[in-house]
């Protein structure tokens, strides 16, 4: 395994303690059940200046979650080479579950 992969590995496994993120990957049919790989690492791309990872929010608000998640990756990254890379996160998508609990809590739309 290369220490790219391994570092992708771990970030992904970092994220998924996160409580209301997940890694943003493509679409799964039936196809994507017999790819050999993790379809999780798709939604990880590490440059020698910057790592990124795109997400999915499952929850809001977002910049306590988004904090959160970027303390924990940079801890992670700590011991490897990429230890200085810029640590981008980008929300691709909002699971229509997280705003439920906000438009409900708002009174509006009952």
């Amino acid at each position: 395994m290369t220490p790219r992969t391994e570092t992708t590995r771990s970030l992904l496994a970092v994220l998924g303690r996160i409580p209301g993120l997940r890694a943003a990957t493509p679409a799964t049919t039936h196809i994507g059940s017999h790819v050999p790989w993790n379809l999780d690492t798709l939604a990880v791309g590490i440059g020698d200046q910057v790592i990124e990872i795109r997400v999915v929010a499952l929850a809001l608000p977002l910049p306590p979650i988004l904090r959160e998640a970027e303390a924990a990756l940079h801890a992670a990254l700590k011991d490897t080479r990429w230890k200085h890379a810029g640590l981008r996160l980008v929300v691709t998508d909002i699971d229509a579950a997280a705003l439920t609990p906000l438009h409900h809590a708002s009174g509006a739309g009952a």
